[in-house]
């Protein structure tokens, strides 16, 4: 399954997060195995702080985009996006934190999805397609 007319800029059914705590604002490529996000880094975000974009705020930005491509899925199968949540995070790299008004692109590799457990890679890329952080993941839905 493929999707169309991306990308998608509105996006708040496809995430169960809200403002101010959504860390991706665009999707910008979709597949069964791979999902790209952006996000422009704004001086509201509650993860700005001194005109840079922090840690945490890079590591929530990886989980939204998985949790973009579950809601994402579901919004292509006629069915409510799921609330899930981060079961495990492991081998965090952050090479270079993004700074005010830089848009970041966040890429997750799927690589296994069974029952609700989504487990992937995933790699984070500034305004010059420099990676700036990457890490491995596991993401489980709600029950």
């Amino acid at each position: 399954m493929t999707a169309s007319n991306l990308p998608i800029t509105t996006i708040s059914h496809l995430i169960p997060q809200k403002a101010p705590f959504v860390m991706v604002d665009t999707l910008v490529d979709f597949s069964e195995t791979k999902v790209v996000s952006s996000l422009k880094i704004l001086d509201t975000n509650i993860f700005v702080e001194n005109g840079v974009f922090l840690e945490p705020g890079l590591v929530e930005n990886m989980a939204q985009t998985v949790a973009l491509h579950t809601g994402y899925d579901y919004f292509l199968k006629g069915e409510q996006a799921p609330t899930g949540y981060i079961g495990s995070i492991k081998k965090v790299t952050v090479n270079k934190l993004p700074k005010l008004n830089e848009t970041i692109t966040t890429e997750a590799q799927i690589l296994h999805e069974f029952m609700g457990v989504t487990m992937v890679t995933v790699k984070a890329f500034n305004s010059n397609n420099e990676e700036i952080a990457s890490g491995e993941m596991k993401t489980v839905i709600a029950s």
